[in-house]
């Protein structure tokens, strides 16, 4: 059984006279399992795995393709259905859903084995099949995996953007492009709206042990359809609500109406971990001495009966003085991943600045990446920072751009460019 906790930083003094009010909110989940196993009785799970298999991905990337999805197959659990499509023009059903088990993993790989590279790209018709088989598990924890090498060029944008508005909510789909003729902004379009990560593999021989870490962060998921509720007293209003950690994601534009004063933001499935939240919410200015409720979150999951269930709440509070003291003490959890927020936006920004020749404003934003990366610790981003520029100072945010910089890890820096670090322990 796994049971949620809220846990809320801020400093909630203000100075007489202001409204805005910045929290951490922290939601733990705990007593899921550690290990993959099969879903509980009542959800289950369901895996589809969605290859490319267009005429670029000939050759060594389709038989990689391959072996990954065997991998994959081979890693879910028995008890578990799956299903394999393959993609270019049109999606065709490899894999029709099945439980896993010894018969059926043997047969999915005799199938899997005989997907050769043809045609083009249409990601819609890939998404809308694979949203017709989760269809058929109500009630399951639905999880996708979608792999391609390169642009969705076989249709309009608008005709992507439509099939994921259709297929939001269905299922969660974590995001792969191997080489480096792929789109980020494409798969991080399609992973944002589905709850998912996106991820380049440089290197087709990496698709099998990738496919395999996706397969079991998966299998560990126990609880379905978790989602933040915020709700804000008359007169407030809420700013933002941002992921922060451990990765940033702006949920503010995916909110969903609950009555006038309450909105929910879905979050997906969860395992045992942590996430934190940042919440933003203006108030009306008070007076010293007043103190008011600013913002409730609560963590809500939906029961084997369809019933709302309030897992865990946090309480975000706007109390005004005139202590300087007091008012102007910013909080370290608030700082540190305001810090990570605009870590990630200079990055897109310096890459962006870059691709479009314009060397200064790369420099300047890729700079200010390098000194944010440092200060707060997060070595992973500077590891890949240095790949694309020189770092100088990091503390004064000196960089040079680096000349003959290979595309693959120019795409490794955009694509995990927003992963976060938590806040390090005091000394």
């Amino acid at each position: 059984m796994t049971s949620f906790t809220a846990e809320t930083f801020q400093n909630e003094f203000l100075p007489a006279g202001t409204g805005e009010v910045d929290a951490i909110v922290t939601v733990t989940a705990t007593g899921a399992p550690a290990q993959a196993v099969a879903g509980p009785p009542a959800t289950g799970r369901t895996e589809v795995i969605i290859v490319d298999r267009s005429g670029s991905m000939g050759g060594s990337r389709i038989a990689a393709a391959r072996k990954a999805t065997i991998a994959a197959v081979e890693s879910i659990p028995d008890g578990t259905h799956f299903a394999v499509i393959a993609g270019d023009h049109a999606a065709e059903v490899v894999v029709g859903l099945t439980e896993a088990g010894p018969a059926s993993r043997a047969q999915a790989k005799q199938r899997i084995q005989r997907i050769q590279a043809e045609g083009g790209t249409v990601m819609s018709s890939w998404l809308t099949t694979a949203a017709t088989l989760f269809d058929r598990r109500p009630g399951a924890i639905n999880h996708a995996i979608l792999l391609t090498d390169g642009r969705n060029e076989g249709e309009e944008r608008s005709v992507l953007d439509s099939a994921l508005a259709a297929v939001t909510g269905r299922f969660q789909c974590d995001c792969r492009g191997v080489g480096t003729n792929w789109v980020v902004d494409e798969l991080r379009h399609i992973s944002t709206a589905l709850l998912g990560t996106v991820d380049i593999v440089a290197q087709p021989a990496d698709l099998a042990a990738d496919f395999t870490s996706m397969i079991n962060a998966a299998m560990r998921r126990t609880t379905a359809d978790v989602r933040l509720r915020v709700w804000t007293p008359a007169g407030a209003t809420l700013s933002f609500v941002k992921q922060v950690a451990p990765q940033v994601d702006d949920l503010t534009g995916r909110r969903t109406e609950v009555n006038a004063r309450t909105v929910d933001f879905a979050t997906g499935a969860w395992s045992a971990e942590s996430r934190d939240y940042h919440v933003s919410v203006t108030v009306p200015p008070g007076e010293v001495g007043g103190e008011r409720l600013a913002a409730r979150v609560s963590v809500v999951t939906t029961g084997g009966d369809g019933d709302e269930q309030v897992a865990a709440q946090a309480l975000i509070r706007a109390v005004w003085t005139d202590d300087d003291a007091l008012s102007t003490q910013l909080n370290r959890q608030v700082a540190h991943y305001t810090g990570q927020a605009e870590l990630a936006q200079v990055i897109a920004e310096g890459l962006a600045a870059r691709s479009a020749g314009d060397d200064r404003t790369a420099t300047v934003k890729l700079g200010r990446a390098a000194q944010l990366a440092a200060a707060s610790g997060n070595a992973a981003t500077s590891e890949l920072l240095e790949k694309v520029v020189e770092v100088e100072d990091a503390a004064t945010g000196t960089v040079r751009l680096r000349r003959g910089v290979q595309a693959a890890d120019e795409m490794a820096l955009d694509t995990r460019s927003t992963r976060t670090v938590r806040v390090g322990k005091r000394d």
